[in-house]
């Protein structure tokens, strides 16, 4: 199995840019389809983006393509995500989440991805 630490997160005023990484630890982690999510308060778990196993293919929500870049460093064993020009919808808890797969693919469906990390807070204030 994998753990995930998800760091990077914090209070920006819209228009800003974070970048959250997210650690990996356990099995090797070219072995798992990388993917981040967020959840609003009283809203439901949504697909971000995500990001194959060698970091060759991504996918993205459409309300963050153009702006969230995803992506991956396997020889450090962490996953990233750069978020630029933020809006306050874009103000959620976010998680990373790993699927363990053959398959070099990006994975976009929650219910896919067996393990998670602790999620960190992004607060976006207009």
């Amino acid at each position: 199995q994998v753990q995930l630490v998800e760091s990077g997160g914090g209070s920006v005023q819209a228009g800003g840019s974070l970048r959250l990484s997210c650690a990996a630890s356990g099995r090797t982690f070219n072995d798992y389809a990388m993917g981040w999510f967020r959840q609003a308060p009283g809203k439901e778990r949504e697909f971000v983006a995500a990001i194959s196993w060698n970091g060759g293919t991504t996918d993205y929500a459409d309300s963050v393509k153009g702006r969230f870049t995803i992506s991956r460093d396997n020889a450090k064993n962490t996953m990233y995500l750069q978020m630029n020009s933020l809006k306050s919808g874009d103000t959620a808890v976010y998680y990373c989440a790993a699927k363990f797969t053959g398959w070099n693919t990006p994975v976009r469906f929650r219910n896919e991805y067996r393990y998670w990390g602790e999620g960190t807070q992004v607060t976006v204030s207009s």
